[in-house]
């Protein structure tokens, strides 16, 4: 009964902990003993009996007592919620008592399984936990006090708002009551106490309650009372409270910024590594705070060669372990890292660059790179400004060339690349200078130097090409190709990747530089195709696509195609369709496809034929695996998608005989109404291709397709804006092919886009371009539905069409300005100066026809409004603008 006190039989306490100390023992059946345990998970007391197990076994061992602790958490967190109150009583009323139990070990199971419980019953229905912990912290026992900070800090980590609410049966906030004391115990001799005190308070700064806020000033004073803590644990939490503090609110720390800036400059060369990387990234946080340059600049002198200390490579590092891995040995399970495959989008791209650093990021972070990243932040922040303090320091370590020195060389370098961005000024006077140094250093004995001299190199791509076209540096651009071209072939691992790396970043720079070096450079990337292995085959995958996109149509000759073809061609019948090398070999052959064009056909077939297998098996295995014989996983399909988008694209119309001899138009349509967004995206993308290169064989379902593209455009589209992106392309596109028979979905699309371009803050460029296309291609094919709601979407149209490169798409959306203006001249009135703007945007219009019919719209409106109106209007434009108009259309 629910009134009464629950009591365990010892039967059960015996068999529960017996399975527990059973579980523990390595050469027992694990097997057995966690089906027994699972059939006990069936009892409604199951956790009651941990409970008590962990609480009140005093005769059981402490593991035992744990393990039924461990057990006991894992349990709340999946099924607290429908355990009855009584037991939820229980198991809260034991736990308090044993806060303070003599054992750390079980304090701080303990703390962990109440942590659980706050987070699943919340705190305001459990007043007697805050206080139970504020009386343990009030009672001055050290197991009493550890185990209610310990307990208290793991609720500031998981649930640091429960602590800023009301609580029934509490005078005050729980925060405003534990604050205070929080702060006392930064004085404690105990340093457990002073670190889980100052930890506790961290995990409120990024929400900044009011109570931190009000007793900001003590804490900051707490700070610099433990800034020279004897524990270096403490320390860390020092310094990461003031990068969160600079972080979240940088003008508390305003009034204290150089003592502040000196106590970090210690604390970067602290001799505890963990408290210097916490200390080293006060220097990125310091640059994106945004607060006055001068506040930092006198330090810069200090600070500069402490990063550079730094990034030289502890002996400890984990790459020294790593940096003889020769080509030979195979790779491990750990090495081939997860893959994601990014689908297929028309248009630009707004977002973030993937990190050039490859393995340098993807590794564990540490001091090195730390320092690394805050002086490549610096660069950026103070741009030439730090090269005094720090090129004569990298001189220095460049100039030694003993072998006992060469992790000071490897950190100059490294140092090199950090910098490339933000100082770029001041180091072009000094480029030739600067690849003199490095070219030699991808011949070094140490791998590592290699490597991070391939990485340093493509830092500086972009330099080097521009320079490339000068007769005096055209030999610098080849010395720097041939020297990342033998490092590909390098006998070691690292390097290998680094060298396909900084290549991939070279050609995506250098492009049409490329062209006349394609023999060289294919011998190269086709003879590692022979010798590496997966992991750095997949990186090698990309460097083969990026010189396609590069090179372009220039790639298809016969006596590229065969040094290229044939391994590839190789590699794709071998793989066998459950295989996800497939993924970048896919990725891979859509660049080639699309840069060959017409010269890829003689490959197509059998590509087409197995990406539409793999479509196939894979739709098979969503709805049962064992038929398929493969577990479903759509990257597969998402993956053929693009590939065969790269095929419509390369092949245009010449994929006609392809398509018609297969099932491809129904399978495109399962996948358009697929629930993965990857899916539906490629997928999208692919209908928009086939609808440039054959529309007519969409057409038996064409009204299937743009209902399904219409219903990405919807609400929700902001949670899916590249797939909403491919949509909006794709109508456009089919509209385009098939004019007038598009129209029962025109204001559909229309009143999904106007929407789009309405409220246009927060999506990206892409999609509003994409969306003004595509309704100006509305206009233009169906004029008599769109041009009466011209008035609407004027404004935001117009204004997204100004920002649109000049291309045939823009053409497109303003030959369905024109078409719109001569059905509706007066929805375009109020909207005058916008329309004059977006025809100021073109620099070009290429199309004669196009040029006309804008020079009759600007004529029209002049005839139309005529003497005083028109001045008027004419007027209001920008002088520079009416000026450009005036002369390029005779107004």
């Amino acid at each position: 009964m629910e009134g009464q006190l629950w009591q365990p039989q010892e039967d059960g306490v015996r068999e529960i902990c017996q399975l527990l100390q059973e579980s523990s023992v390595p050469s027992l059946d694990h097997t057995r003993v966690w089906q027994q345990l699972q059939r006990c998970t069936q009892s409604p007391d199951f956790n009651n009996y941990l409970t008590f197990v962990l609480c009140r076994a005093e005769g059981q061992s402490v593991e035992v007592r744990q393990a039924a602790g461990l057990l006991l958490k894992n349990n709340l967190k999946s099924s607290y919620q429908s355990t009855s109150s009584a037991t939820q009583q229980y198991i809260k009323k034991e736990l308090l008592t044993c806060l303070g139990n003599s054992d750390r070990h079980l304090r701080a199971t303990v703390g962990t399984a109440i942590s659980v419980v706050a987070q699943q019953g919340h705190t305001q229905v459990w007043p007697e936990l805050f206080q139970v912990i504020l009386h343990c912290l009030e009672s001055n026992d050290y197991n009493h006090m550890e185990g209610a900070l310990d307990t208290l800090y793991k609720i500031c980590e998981d649930i640091p708002q429960e602590l800023d609410v009301d609580v029934p049966g509490l005078s005050e906030r729980p925060i405003n009551v534990f604050l205070p004391r929080l702060l006392e115990f930064f004085s404690s001799t105990h340093a457990v106490l002073r670190k889980l005190a100052l930890g506790s308070i961290n995990q409120f700064i990024p929400v900044m309650p009011t109570a931190l806020y009000i007793n900001m000033d003590k804490f900051l004073q707490g700070l610099f009372l433990l800034a020279n803590d004897s524990v270096a644990d403490v320390r860390k939490l020092v310094c990461a409270a003031l990068v969160q503090l600079i972080e979240v609110q940088p003008g508390y720390l305003q009034p204290l910024m150089k003592n502040v800036i000196e106590y970090m400059l210690q604390a970067s060369r602290d001799t505890d590594e963990e408290v210097a990387l916490e200390a080293c990234e006060f220097w990125s946080a310091f640059c994106d705070a945004q607060l006055p340059p001068e506040i930092l600049k006198e330090f810069l002198p200090r600070l500069i060669p402490v990063l550079l200390s730094n990034m030289t490579y502890a002996d400890d590092d984990e790459a020294l372990f790593d940096a003889d891995d020769d080509d030979d040995a195979p790779d491990r399970d750990e090495d081939l890292k997860p893959r994601f495959h990014q689908s297929r989008l028309h248009g630009a791209v707004d977002g973030g660059e993937e990190d050039e650093d490859g393995d340098e990021i993807v590794n564990s972070w540490n001091l090195r790179k730390c320092s690394a990243a805050g002086l490549d932040n610096l660069s950026i922040f103070y741009g030439d400004e730090i090269l005094p303090f720090l090129m004569p320091l990298v001189q220095a370590k460049l100039s030694s060339s003993s072998e006992e020195t060469w992790k000071e060389r490897e950190a100059a370098v490294l140092a090199l690349g950090a910098i490339a961005e933000g100082c770029i000024q001041g180091l072009l006077p000094h480029m030739s200078q600067i690849i003199a140094f490095l070219v030699p250093m991808l011949e070094e004995k140490r791998s590592l130097v290699r490597s991070i001299t391939c990485w340093t190199l493509s830092r500086y791509s972009k330099w080097i090409v521009q320079t490339a076209g000068h007769p005096d540096s055209q030999s610098q651009f080849d010395t720097v190709l041939t020297g990342l071209l033998a490092r590909i072939l390098d006998s070691n691992k690292r390097v290998q990747e680094a060298a396909c790396s900084a290549f991939a970043t070279l050609e995506e720079e250098a492009a049409e530089e490329l062209a006349p070096r394609l023999e060289p450079i294919l011998r190269h990337l086709m003879f590692a195709f022979g010798k590496y292995q997966r992991r750095n085959l997949r990186i090698l995958y990309d460097a083969i696509g990026t010189l396609a996109d590069a090179v372009g149509g220039q790639l298809n000759e016969a006596k590229y195609l065969e040094i290229l073809m044939p391994p590839l061609i190789n590699k794709w019948q071998h793989l066998p369709d459950s295989d996800k090398d497939l993924f970048p070999l896919l990725e891979c052959l859509t660049s080639i496809a699309q840069a060959l064009g017409s010269g890829f056909l003689q490959y197509a077939e059998p590509v087409y034929i197995r990406c539409i297998n793999l479509i196939r098996t894979q739709e098979v295995a969503k709805a049962d695996p064992g038929i398929a014989g493969v577990a479903y996983d759509k990257d597969f399909i998402v993956c053929s998608l693009d590939l065969l988008s790269g095929l419509a694209e390369g092949l245009g119309s010449s994929i006609e005989n392809l398509v018609i001899r297969s099932d491809l138009r129904d399978l495109l349509l399962q996948c358009c109404g697929n629930e993965a967004p990857d899916v539906r995206q490629s997928a999208l993308a692919l209908l928009g291709d086939l609808a440039k290169a054959c529309v007519f064989h969409l057409q038996p379902r064409l009204v299937d397709f743009l209902n399904i593209a219409a219903k990405q455009l919807g609400s929700e589209v902001k949670d899916n804006v590249s797939v909403a992106n491919n949509a909006c392309w794709a109508i456009g596109e089919i509209a385009v092919k098939v004019g007038q028979e598009i129209s029962p979905i025109v204001m559909n699309v229309v009143s999904c886009l106007v929407p789009i371009l309405s409220n246009a803050e927060g999506l990206n460029k892409s999609l509003l371009e994409n969306s003004a296309i595509t309704l100006g291609r509305l206009g233009w094919v169906c004029p008599d539905i769109v041009a009466p709601h011209m008035d609407h979407f004027m404004k935001p149209w117009c204004a997204a069409l100004r920002t649109i490169r000049d291309d045939v798409e823009k053409e497109d959306a303003f030959r369905g300005l024109c078409a719109m203006v001569r059905v509706n001249p007066g929805g375009a009135v109020s909207s005058f100066i916008q329309m004059c703007e977006a025809i100021g945007s073109w620099h070009e219009i290429r199309s004669s026809e196009l040029r006309v019919e804008i020079g009759q719209v600007l004529h029209g409106y002049k005839q139309m409004l005529s003497g005083y109106l028109w001045d008027q209007y004419i007027g209001a434009l920008d002088p520079s603008l009416r000026e450009k108009l005036v002369k390029k259309y005779s107004l």
